[in-house]
């Protein structure tokens, strides 16, 4: 008897689809009857046929091809041998899995062509060791997220534009089998006790899901794609994301160890310039990072990287950024890199760029750079200190330096569209004037924004730190002028 046969010897036949109902069951309704209709006066032009959709041989083949392939996987997890799954290579394990599944293939051989057959083992292959039907979404390069809103329904984002992919999952249970794969990976959970997590993948990518109650349609899930190779500083110069005279300063600013806040909304592109930045921290010194997920890809050789921990199902065990920041201070590092300030923590980064941590650098959600100290004083607040806010706003300008404000603009690219100073108090209020700002005039034929970087001609009063530290600027770089038309 074949691997997939009936009881009979035969092949095994498919199911009809569960609201076909018998025609026994269904008595046929009686025609009624139909009154002649009288000739128009004036003839009427008939329609042109509609094209009628012809689903029924390629619906019938695609439903057969996804239960072979459901049959497939289960007959693959009953052959295969677990303990030699934990000893044998990777690259041996795979092997031998793809010769398996090949076998067990042959009994189909007759009702799929060798294109099926292979399209089903890659499949099977992404079940068992990958994401199931997101790997093919993942080996897409040109994807930046790819949005999950229910099984079967799955949208890509590219080059800033978002589609909707024909990518599916079978069902919801399909769905959060993955998701539970990923978070088990990094050793969180998801259950309706915990119906929110933040993990990520093996490439760094950032993952956040959310299952019922909560999420009403079934488990939804959201991964923020960063690929193997982090983008370089040369690669956002030439997408126009900024001018390379903005980044001869904000280089400078870094190396001479100002400290620097990325502000911006969500996609905007605030972590991957926080990862270029990084690139001009001195190789000597020691770098220890924050995160709740994972997702930084600094480009030193001396970083720690510190991650969040969730309490686990008796609400114990709970470590927050905070804690991670107050013990990161007795690791003595050079400087602290938190991946984003949401809460109280913000506190404590301010004094440790105050005492000692120069050079630190953070990011937050803010929709303007006067916006972000605002958000600033929201989240100390959030310490629970009652500390006078003229104290308050004294720690934040003699914290922080710069202010690099991102933006997604029309089109979906994402632009640096602002560089701020931050130079101390006068009366209650912080002040702070523009650097750099991007002036929009437009959009251009394929819907992009369109416009020109502006240096404001204000000299900053960092130079002189930047300077002192043996770095020498353009001596043009501030004048007023238009650095560089972007599109």
């Amino acid at each position: 008897m074949g691997l997939f046969s009936n009881k009979n010897g035969g092949t095994a036949v498919l199911p009809a689809a569960p609201d076909a109902a018998p025609d026994s069951l269904i008595p046929a309704p009686a025609p009624a009857p139909v009154a002649p209709r009288p000739a128009p006066a004036v003839k009427v032009m008939a329609a042109p046929p509609m094209a009628q959709p012809n689903p029924g041989p390629t619906s019938e083949r695609t439903t057969y091809l996804t239960q072979l392939k459901v049959r497939l996987h289960q007959q693959l997890v009953n052959r295969l041998d677990v303990q030699n799954l934990r000893v044998l290579p990777p690259e041996t394990v795979r092997g031998e899995v793809r010769v398996l599944i090949r076998e067990l293939c042959q009994n189909e051989k007759g009702l799929i062509n060798s294109a099926d057959q292979e399209r089903l083992m890659d499949e099977v292959m992404d079940e068992t060791f990958g994401l199931g039907p997101l790997e093919t979404l993942l080996k897409d390069g040109t994807i930046s997220d790819i949005l999950v809103n229910r099984f079967d329904r799955i949208y890509v984002e590219r080059k800033g534009r978002i589609e909707l992919s024909e990518v599916r999952f079978r069902d919801n249970q399909h769905l959060r089998q993955i998701i539970d794969r990923i978070v088990g990976l990094v050793g969180r959970r998801i259950d309706e006790t915990s119906p929110m997590v933040d993990a990520r993948l093996q490439d760094g990518s950032r993952v956040n899901a959310i299952i019922p109650p909560l999420a009403l349609d079934g488990p939804a899930m959201s991964i923020r794609r960063f690929g193997g190779k982090p983008m370089q500083v040369e690669d956002l110069i030439r997408h126009g994301a900024f001018p390379a005279a903005v980044m001869d300063f904000l280089s400078a600013a870094v190396q001479a160890r100002c400290n620097v806040i990325i502000s911006g909304g969500t996609g905007s592109g605030k972590t991957t310039l926080l990862n270029c930045l990084s690139r001009y921290i001195p190789a000597d010194e020691r770098v220890i990072t924050i995160e709740d997920a994972a997702e930084l890809q600094l480009q030193q050789p001396h970083v720690v990287r510190l991650e969040t921990r969730p309490a686990n199902v008796e609400g114990k065990g709970e470590v927050n950024q905070r804690d991670l920041v107050k013990n990161c201070l007795r690791m003595r590092p050079d400087r602290v890199v938190i991946g984003e300030c949401r809460g109280p923590e913000t506190l404590d980064m301010l004094q440790a760029m105050n005492t000692g941590h120069e050079g630190s650098m953070t990011t937050i959600h803010a929709n303007n750079a006067r916006d972000a100290l605002s958000r600033l004083e929201v989240m100390i607040a959030m310490a629970g200190y009652d500390i006078p806010m003229r104290a308050l706003r004294h720690q934040i300008s003699s914290a922080i330096q710069l202010i690099v404000q991102a933006r997604r603009v029309t089109g979906g690219r994402r632009k640096v569209v602002s560089v701020s100073e931050i130079t101390g108090m006068e009366g209650e209020a912080v002040q702070m004037h523009d650097l750099f700002v991007f002036e929009a005039s437009g959009v251009d034929g394929d819907g992009h924004a369109k416009g020109r970087f502006i240096a404001t001609g204000i000299r900053p009063k960092c130079a002189e730190k930047i300077e002192n530290r043996g770095i020498r600027l353009p001596a043009d770089l501030f004048l007023r002028r238009a650095i560089d038309s972007a599109q």
